[in-house]
């Protein structure tokens, strides 16, 4: 089977949207340039499961262009663009996603991708990679690595290593800076503002924003909130995280606290049930519950359901639930990642993935080029990787970096100090 999507007639609206992101994606297309040349992907077999947009489709292209045979399907039931997947299909690529699959869908989806007996695997959750450590262990051997896109997949492979159950080497593309101080917080932020106004038409100036995590995505969060207006409460559990928010200069306190005074709730942990039964009985009448982590679990969707007397869809992406008293709390997007789930999200800007999957391409040509001398483990982008990258994206901008003189060069290297 070479693809299942949704309708193969969206693929001319596809390729729109695919060459729109190609023109803002400088790096992947110096890259690609490079790739068509030297094919360092020849003949190796790809399996990818990412949020499958217009960015992703500039990457798989990308890929095809080094060489690569490139299997795709997303990472999440309700983040695929219809149209963009059309359009990657008639382009020959396998394409197994629509968006709105169920639970069983998303599997045998990913499943349709592994298989293809890919060699190189690109994750954003590590599902995939999870998948073939469980129910697809017969690919364990033929696999020469992967690269992982997202906090959450990073955290799951790490435990994964601790417990030896890590069988092939990966590469932790959300931990390189090149990543993480942008995608991460630039990247999220803004989209996650785009996609939470776009839903509700909501205010964020004079509001009472909660974000719920301190970490780089929560940094980013909290600062554009403040930058549109709102009055921003942190709530963190690492006394560091806490202390930095504070220095901030935002308002710190636990859930059971912020969840009294907050209009709008915005999660960013990775881990489970940060907004609880118990919180959501405390909330606002009106309250909007969204989440900027991989999985739908962060809002405690089972208590909030409970609590519930009454449950109703009152825009596209937001459900209303009217609690016992009469109140009325809002969840957006089911809880899944709000700035790619969304109907009208649209996920970070294109500026800002052009890095993370300039990363993305340079990490599987890495891998591809120490097939079979990389150990079990999570690896760090090696950081002539993150340089390129960064290079890349200040060239495109006409930035130039200053250069040290061979005193200053000398100097560094020095124990001396003195004059």
């Amino acid at each position: 089977m070479s693809f299942k999507v949704k309708d193969i007639a969206l693929a001319p609206e596809g390729r729109r949207m695919i060459e729109w992101a190609e023109r803002h994606m400088p790096v992947l297309a110096s890259i690609r340039q490079r790739f068509s040349e030297e094919k360092p992907l020849k003949g190796f077999n790809i399996g990818v499961a990412l949020h499958l947009e217009a960015k992703t489709a500039v990457l798989m292209r990308t890929l095809v262009e080094g060489g690569a045979n490139v299997a795709v399907t997303s990472c999440n039931p309700l983040t695929t663009r219809d149209e963009v997947a059309a359009a990657l299909a008639s382009e020959g690529l396998k394409v197994f996603a629509w968006r709105g699959e169920t639970t069983k869908e998303y599997y045998d989806n990913l499943n349709l991708v592994l298989d293809s007996e890919p060699q190189i695997l690109i994750d954003d959750g590590a599902d995939l990679i999870f998948l073939t450590h469980t129910k697809r262990q017969d690919l364990i051997g033929r696999i020469l690595g992967a690269c992982e896109e997202t906090t959450t997949g990073v955290n799951r492979l790490r435990a994964m290593f601790e417990e030896g159950k890590l069988r092939f080497p990966v590469l932790a593309v959300n931990d390189s800076p090149a990543k993480r101080l942008f995608d991460n917080r630039f990247g999220t932020a803004e989209s996650t503002f785009q996609a939470l106004m776009s839903i509700t038409n909501a205010m964020i100036a004079g509001k009472n924003v909660v974000v719920v995590g301190y970490g780089f995505v929560g940094r980013g969060i909290a600062s554009r909130a403040k930058g549109l207006g709102a009055i921003v409460t942190v709530v963190e559990s690492d006394a560091i995280r806490a202390l930095e928010a504070a220095m901030d200069g935002f308002r710190v306190a636990r859930m059971e606290d912020a969840a009294k005074i907050g209009d709008i709730f915005i999660t960013a942990t990775g881990n489970i049930n940060v907004i609880r039964k118990e919180h959501m009985r405390h909330m606002r009448d009106g309250a909007i519950l969204c989440n900027a982590g991989h999985f739908n679990v962060e809002v405690d969707l089972k208590g909030l359901s409970e609590l519930s007397v009454k449950r109703e869809e009152v825009l596209a992406d937001v459900e209303e639930f009217q609690l016992e008293d009469g109140r009325r709390l809002y969840l957006l997007a089911e809880g899944r990642l709000v700035n790619l789930a969304g109907k009208r999200s649209l996920g970070h800007p294109m500026e800002i993935m052009d890095m993370s999957f300039g990363l993305q391409a340079l990490g599987v040509e890495y891998i591809a080029k120490h097939a079979g001398k990389l150990e079990s483990r999570v690896y760090d982008v090696p950081k002539e990787i993150d340089g390129e990258v960064a290079k890349l994206k200040l060239r495109s901008l006409g930035i130039q970096l200053e250069e040290l003189t061979d005193e200053q060069l000398k100097y560094l290297k020095s124990w001396w100090g003195g004059t």
